[in-house]
This record gives C-alpha cells, sequence and structure tokens, in this order.
C-alpha cells in the first residue's frame, strides 16, 4: 500500500486553513479534496479530477448511511418552515419568554433538553435546535450562541451513555484490541470502569453552565454577539401571556405537532429497544417518520385554524427542504474530505508519530493530543477511535500504562478534535440546528472549547502520574477559575439583550 507521509496531512490542514481564512467552506472543502486527489493520482490532474469526483464524492453521495442523513434533514428543514409560516414558533417563543424570564434561563433550559437527547449525536441538534432558535430571537442572544450549546451537549453526553450506538461502537473497538493482546475482560465492564476518565466530556459538558453563569462572553462570540445587537437594536421582553383564541390556536399549531414527534421519537427508540437494539437506521427512520407525522400535523392544524390548504402547505414543506441543500452540499462534500484522508492513511501516519517509547505516566496524554490532530484533521471521532485504539492499547499494555485511562484518552481526544473541526459533520449539523453561519460557529465554539481542551490536557498529565479518577474534580475547579477570568479580562456583559 502507498504511503504518503507527511503529504497526507496537506488536504486536512489546508481546508482548515483556507476555510478560516475564506470564510467559504464550500470553496475550502473542495480545495481539499481535489489536493488529495492529485496527491493520490500522482499529481496527473486529469485522473485526479476522475479520482475526486468518482472515487470520493459520488460514492459518498451513493453511500445508504449518508443519504439518510440528507433525507432527515431535508425532512426538519420541512416540519421548521412549517412551524415557522404557522405562527406555532412565534407563539411558542412568546410563552417561552413569559416564563423564561432572563437571558441564563434561556439558555440553561436550552442546555439542559440537550442533555435529555443523550440516544444521537446528531439527531440532539436537530430536535434541539429549531425549537429554540425563536426563543434565542427573542431574548436577542446569537444563534452562535444556540449553536454551540446544541454541539457541546450532543457527542459530549452521547459518549457517557454506554448502551446507545457509541458504546455499541467503542465496545466492539475495545474487544477487537483486547483479542488482539489476550486481555479478556468483559468488555461492557471495561467502558463502564473508563466512563470517570472520560475528561474532555465531562468538562465540555460544564463549560456550557459555567459560560451561562458569568453572564459574558470573550473571543469571536462577543464579537458577534455585538454584532448582532447593533443588527437587532430592538429591546426583546416577555410577551404578555394573551388568553384569546387566536393566541390559544396558535400555540397549539406548536404543541400538538411537537407533542407527535417527541411520541414518535420515544415510542419508536423504546421499540427499536426492546426489539434488534438501538443503531444509527434506526435512529435516522425514527427522525424521518416523526418529523414527517409532526408536518401533517401541523398542516391539519393549518388548514384548521387558518384555512391553508395542504398543497400550500406541501409548498411551504418544499421550501423549507430546499433551504438546507446547501448544508447538505456542505456535508457530502465533508464526507469526501474524510474518504480523501481515508485513503491517503491521515490517521496512520499521525499515529506512527508517537510509535517509539514514551514513560507510562505521559502516555494517556501524549494519546489525547495525537487523537486531537487526528480528529481535528479527519473529522471524524468514529475513525479516530478505530485508528488510534488499536495502536493505544497494545502499546499502552507494553508501557505499563493504565489501560482504562488510555482508552479514556483515545475517546477524549477523539471528541475534541471532532469538536474543533470545521469538517466534521456534528459540527455542521450543529450549525443547521441553530441556523447560523457555519464559519462564526467554528470560531465562536473553538475559543471556548480550546480552554476546556486545555484543562483536559493537564487532567491527563495528572492522572497519569496519580492514576485516580479524582482527577475530575480537580479539573473542574481549575477549568471554573479559567473561564472566570477569561470573562472577567478579556469578556464582557451583553448590554441591552434582555433583563437579566
Amino acid at each position: 500500500m502507498h504511503e504518503y507521509g507527511l503529504l497526507s496531512v496537506v488536504p486536512p490542514l489546508l481546508t482548515i486553513a483556507v476555510a478560516i481564512y475564506s470564510r467559504n467552506v464550500i470553496f475550502s472543502l473542495a480545495l481539499g479534496i481535489m489536493s488529495g486527489s492529485l496527491i493520490i493520482s500522482d499529481f496527473h490532474p486529469f485522473d485526479a479530477l476522475l479520482n475526486a469526483i468518482e472515487n470520493q464524492v459520488l460514492k459518498e453521495v451513493s453511500s445508504g448511511t449518508h443519504a439518510q442523513v440528507i433525507l432527515t434533514i431535508l425532512c426538519i428543514g420541512g416540519f421548521v418552515k412549517l412551524l415557522e409560516v404557522s405562527g406555532g414558533a412565534r407563539a411558542f417563543a412568546s410563552r417561552m419568554t413569559a416564563v423564561v424570564s432572563t437571558r441564563a434561563k434561556a439558555q440553561l433550559l436550552a442546555w439542559l433538553s440537550g442533555l435529555g437527547i443523550f440516544f444521537t449525536d446528531s439527531g440532539n441538534s436537530l430536535i434541539i435546535g429549531p425549537l429554540y432558535r425563536s426563543v434565542f430571537d427573542e431574548f436577542k442572544l446569537c444563534r452562535e450562541k444556540l449553536a454551540y450549546i446544541l454541539d457541546t451537549t450532543s457527542a459530549p453526553i452521547s459518549i457517557l451513555i454506554p448502551f446507545i450506538g457509541w458504546g455499541a461502537y467503542i465496545m466492539s473497538l475495545i474487544e477487537r484490541s483486547y483479542a488482539e493482546v489476550g486481555l479478556t475482560e468483559n468488555v461492557f465492564s471495561v467502558l463502564v470502569n473508563v466512563i470517570p476518565y472520560q475528561f474532555y466530556a465531562f468538562l465540555a459538558l460544564l463549560t456550557v453552565p459555567i459560560v451561562i453563569y458569568t453572564g459574558k462572553d470573550y473571543g469571536p462570540m462577543k464579537r458577534i454577539q455585538e454584532q448582532y445587537l447593533a443588527e437587532n437594536p430592538s429591546v426583546a421582553s416577555a410577551s404578555s401571556v394573551d388568553q384569546t383564541k387566536t393566541a390559544d390556536d396558535r400555540l397549539s399549531i406548536f404543541l400538538y405537532p411537537l407533542g407527535v414527534m417527541l411520541i414518535l421519537i420515544a415510542g419508536l427508540i423504546t421499540w427499536h429497544a426492546m426489539h434488534e437494539g438501538i443503531s444509527g437506521t434506526h435512529i435516522r427512520s425514527t427522525l424521518v417518520i416523526a418529523y414527517l407525522a409532526a408536518s401533517l400535523t401541523c398542516a391539519e392544524m393549518m388548514r384548521r385554524y387558518k384555512s391553508t390548504s395542504y398543497t400550500e402547505s406541501l409548498g411551504v414543506f418544499v421550501e423549507g427542504a430546499e433551504k438546507l441543500v446547501y448544508i447538505s452540499i456542505v456535508l457530502v462534500l465533508a464526507w469526501s474530505l474524510s474518504s480523501v484522508t481515508s485513503d491517503l492513511r491521515t490517521a496512520d501516519y499521525f499515529a506512527s508519530i508517537i510509535s517509539g517509547t514514551v514513560a507510562p505516566a505521559y502516555f494517556p496524554v501524549i494519546v489525547f493530543v495525537l487523537g486531537s490532530i487526528i480528529s481535528l484533521s479527519t473529522g471524524s471521532s468514529y475513525g479516530t477511535f478505530a485508528i488510534l485504539m488499536a495502536l493505544a492499547i497494545p502499546v499502552g499494555l507494553e508501557l505499563g500504562a493504565s489501560m482504562y485511562l488510555t482508552i479514556a484518552a483515545v475517546l477524549s481526544g477523539g471528541l475534541f478534535g471532532d469538536h474543533i473541526s470545521p469538517i466534521s459533520d456534528t459540527t455542521v449539523l450543529a450549525s443547521v440546528g441553530a441556523d447560523c453561519s457555519h464559519i462564526n460557529h467554528v470560531t465562536t465554539q473553538g475559543a471556548y472549547a480550546g480552554i476546556t481542551g486545555l484543562v483536559t490536557i493537564l487532567a491527563y498529565l495528572l492522572a497519569g502520574i496519580y492514576e485516580t479518577p479524582y482527577v475530575l474534580f480537580f479539573a473542574i475547579a481549575v477549568l471554573a477559575v479559567c473561564m472566570v477570568l477569561a470573562m472577567k479580562f478579556f469578556g464582557s456583559e451583553v448590554v441591552g439583550a434582555t433583563k437579566r
């Protein structure tokens, strides 16, 4: 098999650099794919073009899993548009501002809702995001803050639950690697014992309430929030609760479809869990069924209370789906770039960097850093887990490093890199859920996640020396101090958003 060496890192790094500089996601992704295809094709332009189209883009488009994700996104886009046109979303926002009286409570409620959708990382953003867009608009909170909350409560909560798709996948990787080195411990027990060492997942989840508590923003988030207020100067206020039949009807247009959606999601997920188990396909089919049923319910409510015909509602649904075509293109290109990095064996190259002997105490932190780099470059935590788990377990065993800590470092590294990668599908879907600029989401989230990642490095360094999960509590304290200090010296409170 061809070894590309240092050239294998060119496409992902070029994509990230161009995306941040140009703020044009499609151009940067296309450039990354083409540069990778040129390397694969020994720099023959025509062969590279064929490779990019046939072996990368078309292959990813024809993937059953990816086609399911795109269909799911289009269905959600149609449903959200129906809620907007019906007035149900505005009614929900008005009622929420009557109940949730401060910006902090609005953000905290979105965070708690995200924790509740633990069974799917992508579904988290697509379910919670549309519900809170109008609420954040009412409180004059920028959509990038919503995207940050969505992204930070998606994969970080999913990876801590051992009985969902994430857990099943991780256990399969552990089982295979353990078998290769002769370890026989029950893999479910291993995963449960690894949970207290998944420092980044816990710290990322706790960063959100810390940020909310300070009531401030810093870095790109501060700049974009100030820009948002400048463009939307009117002050949001709690809407009065109108008890007229019209207001009740408008709210019912939101509540009934939402109820249908949530009941179907809960019912179908429970049914799958009791029969074949919850797979990625089951999650996506559940979302398609639930959102289509909710859309039909919304169309019926609009016919009853607003005299909107089914044909008109169908037109609205299609219009909403069309708005997400751009995001679907971004996803296809992101998957294609991931395919390119797989062909170039980018992850293998990064993994080879630590093939030498290191001290056992420092091995977990090295694994975390390497996993972060691989995941950032490839945009895939799943791919990072697969590559790095097969390397880290045998090397860690040979060095005498803690297996639980080593496995946790693989998971945390893959999670952190995926969290800050502009080419990660979960990062893209958080932008979709919040309906904000993708590059803005990446830059605003990176400023907060960066501090969390640095504290995680400290945590794995200390855990490698002392080998105790109680390091997590020290890391939480350090994180809180760092975030508060960052807000104090570099942040500012958003003035004029709404009453606190």
